[in-house]
């Protein structure tokens, strides 16, 4: 051996002989001649393959010439310098005796404020021998701690983002090898790395992120709060590498960190959120890190949880299908922190980036999923931050929330969530937004078991019909989520809805009676349906004939106070029209309702809607409101207490409007026979009066439907009406012959016609002939009219009325003729006056 070592001591010494020389040029000036001065050196040193021992002797004797060519005005010269010194640092058995040398000269060349190394290249191959020399000197470099520290505080900053990368791997080196004496300096690296984890370059990102982690790792742990929102910031990073190396870190630090425990409540949430990340290989490592955390922790406090152990194995009754019951140590951890947690959720569900509130929502799904039955000590806290979020415009937050709810409902017993939930229901949280309390209780209803749901049915089918809660708004979302909460009791109870049956086709008349959108009625309607599905009835009517008795007693309890406001009105709309042949079954106690609702002096304009409603139903009255032939016996009082002193005159267009809406509602039950002709005669003196008076009305409208009225009369009664009752009534048909509405003066002829043709041996010609006189004398003069069709009817009217006093007739037909007006007419009504059989003018007087 001492052969050897006498034998290598002798190598060095040729070769430092050797290079004698090229030492000597490294102090000139001439540039060229430091250069090949210094590759001359690497050629007769490191690349000549010596013995270890050999450039041992060798490098310490050319440590001090090569550093100071570090600082080498020529890039060359240094570049090459950093190469050799490199080497020698890679092959020499103790590089730890350069230590005194090199660390000095690396802390002027990296650690000072100005960068002293100009070229980008170099500083990074300064920064990667300073990696090697952490890797080969190990614990050697301890006394060197805050040189270490300083070089590592700038080029972590360094502009070059390869140097920040190289000093970022440089840091877990070092803080791997002296982790005894890194805490005590580990500090001033923390806010370096904050200030560049937010770089441009995803793959420097990456690096600090390690380097962050191998920081805090060997620190004292009281920085852990200063890295905690740049970490959560990067959770949100659009590379995925970067998600997965915060996902790593805060791993390790949960299974290694040495405070970890005086932290889990601000790691598990960044942890956990990783667990619903896009990429899978990144929720595939955040699950596994997390098995063994809570594996971990469990051997840590077997004491503490041995009970458990032994009777929680076992999943709760209604465990979520196809979701896997995370371990016993995962779930006490969560458990044990959730206090911590959910405040902080409560906070960034409401953060102003979309991102945040999304991986909220989702972290607290995750949380819930956990806590199982625990998070019942949390309702308030947890009810008011998902009514928060499902105001959120993002989809995503909506959806993720209601997961939760959910879930929610899965864990906490009804009779907990309940107490709590109807009560926001009954009174929202906030005015702009009180559909949020229902989306919630329909996403808990959704999770919630059908045999624990069971027993709190009425109270919730109950709070539901409130008119508070299904009356109150008629804003599109909250009636979507009213019709959510009964959608979600039919499907989870099924035939059990049966006992609040009422309640629930209550709410669902409410919805469509509210609804602005006909898409939501539609659903609505479906609704309706499968209410009779659960309960086995064939069809809708089945289920109005079961609630009609108790629907037209909850419409009438606040009748008295119904306005053109009142959704009553509009419930009761839905219930006779959806109701068909069965409201006819009904009719005494609607027509107890209507009465007092079309009272003259309630309101116009709900007056005006029911009237116009209950014209449609009487247009059909057979399958409506006579299905049953009940409606014949209300028809008399119908129409004298009802429709009759609504056709009263008073001023204004609204009044105007409400008895052109009765006058369509008389004329619907003269057409559709709910109203027999007996009947009819029987109240003619009083009705016919305000028919009459109606002709004049000042709307169009209104003046058809009197004429209508007027001919549908004489089409039911006119034969057996009194002579003094038929003269009251041509006069102001013939008024309505001048009418402004060719439509108007259309009805009005018909109704002449019908009155002439209606006219039977009880009414005396000779008796009456100044009446007939003044109807023929008014005919004959719309002979004249400017409309041909209008005197095509006028002729066909006369010939009809011919029979009746063809002599009178005839005299005024000659008297028009001898006038020169309408002749062609007139000699066509005279000769059809003498072809009429001699009997007929035969008995009229002259």
């Amino acid at each position: 051996m001492a052969a050897m070592a006498a034998g290598d001591e002798h190598a060095a010494s040729e070769v430092l002989r050797g290079l004698s020389r090229h030492l000597n040029c490294l102090n000139e000036d001439n540039k060229a001649t430091r250069k090949r001065a210094l590759e001359q050196i690497k050629r007769e040193t490191v690349d000549k393959g010596l013995s270890s021992s050999v450039l041992q002797d060798v490098f310490s004797a050319l440590l001090k010439p090569l550093l100071k060519c570090l600082s080498d005005p020529m890039e060359r010269c240094r570049e090459t310098a950093i190469t050799v010194i490199t080497e020698f640092i890679r092959y020499v058995p103790k590089p730890e005796e350069s230590l005194p040398y090199l660390m000095p000269c690396l802390v002027r060349r990296l650690g000072e404020k100005e960068i002293l190394e100009p070229a980008e290249e170099l500083r990074l191959s300064v920064v990667e021998m300073l990696t090697l020399t952490v890797e080969v000197c190990g614990k050697h470099l301890a006394p060197y701690l805050n040189e270490m520290i300083n070089i590592l505080q700038r080029t972590v900053v360094d502009p070059f983002p390869d140097v920040k990368r190289e000093s970022c791997k440089c840091t877990v080196k070092f803080a791997k090898c002296v982790p005894e004496h890194f805490h005590m300096q580990a500090e001033s690296l923390v806010k370096p790395l904050m200030q560049t984890i937010a770089h441009q370059h995803s793959r420097v990102r990456v690096s600090v992120i390690e380097a962050t982690g191998a920081v805090i790792q060997h620190g004292t742990g009281k920085n852990v709060d200063d890295v905690l929102s740049h970490l959560a910031q990067r959770l949100f990073d659009d590379s995925p590498q970067v998600r997965k190396a915060v996902t790593a870190v805060v791993g390790d630090w949960l299974l290694h960190m040495r405070d970890r425990y005086s932290y889990f409540h601000k790691l598990i949430p960044l942890l956990l959120s990783s667990i619903s990340d896009e990429i899978p290989e990144i929720r595939l490592l955040a699950a596994d890190l997390w098995r063994q955390i809570g594996t971990q922790w469990e051997k840590e406090n077997e004491d503490d949880i041995k009970d458990k152990m032994d009777f929680l194995l076992t999943p709760p009754p209604f465990y979520p299908p196809g979701v896997e019951r995370p371990g016993l140590g995962c779930r006490e951890l969560v458990i044990r922190n959730l206090g911590r947690l959910v405040p902080a959720i409560s906070h960034d569900v409401t953060d102003w980036l979309v991102p945040t509130r999304v991986r909220t929502a989702q972290l607290l799904s995750v949380l819930l999923l956990h806590a199982e039955d625990h998070s019942t000590q949390h309702m308030q806290p947890l009810l008011a931050t998902l009514y928060r979020a499902c105001t959120d415009t993002e989809r995503d937050v909506v959806s993720n929330c209601l997961a939760a709810a959910k879930l929610l409902g899965t864990f906490v017993p009804p009779a907990v969530f309940l107490k709590l939930l109807l009560d926001h229901v009954t009174s929202p949280y906030s005015s702009s937004h009180p559909w949020a309390p229902l989306m919630v209780l329909a996403a808990m209803l959704g999770g919630c078991s059908k045999p624990l749901l069971k027993p709190h049915l009425e109270q919730i089918a109950n709070t539901l019909a409130q008119p508070d809660v299904c009356q109150e708004y008629q804003q599109v979302m909250y009636l979507e989520q009213l019709l959510a909460c009964v959608d979600v009791l039919l499907c989870q109870c099924e035939s059990d809805c049966g006992s609040v049956s009422l309640q629930l086709l209550q709410v669902l008349v409410t919805v469509q009676s509210l609804s602005t959108e006909a898409t939501l009625s539609e659903k609505a309607l479906e609704s309706v349906q499968c209410l009779c599905k659960v309960q086995g009835l064939d069809s809708m009517m089945e289920l109005y004939r079961q609630h009609m008795d108790q629907l037209l007693d909850w419409l009438s309890a606040s009748v008295n106070t119904w306005s053109s406001y009142s959704p009553q009105r509009l419930q009761l709309h839905i219930v006779v029209i959806q109701s068909g042949p069965v409201i006819g079954e009904f009719v005494s106690q609607l027509m107890l309702l209507l009465r007092s609702c079309l009272q003259p002096d309630r309101d116009p304009e709900m007056r005006l809607s029911t009237f116009t409603m209950l014209a449609k139903l009487l247009l059909d009255a057979a399958n409506t409101l006579d299905s049953r032939g009940h409606f014949r016996d209300e028809s008399e009082r119908f129409l004298c207490d009802v429709l009759l002193p609504n056709l009263v005159w008073h001023a204004g267009r609204t009044a105007a409007a409400v008895r052109t809406a009765a006058l369509s509602c008389l004329l619907a039950l003269l057409h559709g026979g709910a109203i027999t002709p007996g009947q009819l005669l029987c109240l003619e003196e009083r009705f016919t009066p305000q028919v009459l008076s109606a002709l004049e009305e000042d709307s169009q409208t209104g003046r058809l439907f009197a004429c209508r009225c007027v001919s549908t009369m004489l089409r039911l009664i006119g034969t057996s009406l009194h002579p003094e009752a038929l003269n009251k009534i041509y006069p102001e048909l013939l008024k309505r012959l001048d009418d402004s509405s060719e439509e108007v003066r259309g009805v009005a002829l018909q109704a002449l016609g019908l009155w002439l043709s209606n006219l039977t041996k009880d009414y005396n010609p000779e008796l009456c002939a100044p009446h007939l006189q003044l109807l023929f004398q008014q005919l004959l003069l719309h002979l004249d009219d400017p409309d041909a069709s209008v005197q095509e009817q006028v002729l066909e009217i006369l010939k009809k009325g011919s029979s009746v006093h063809p002599v009178l007739l005839k005299r005024e037909v000659e008297a028009v003729r001898d006038k020169q007006r309408s002749p062609l007419y007139c000699d066509q009504l005279l000769q059809h006056i003498s072809s009429l059989p001699t009997e007929t003018t035969a008995d009229c007087p002259e």
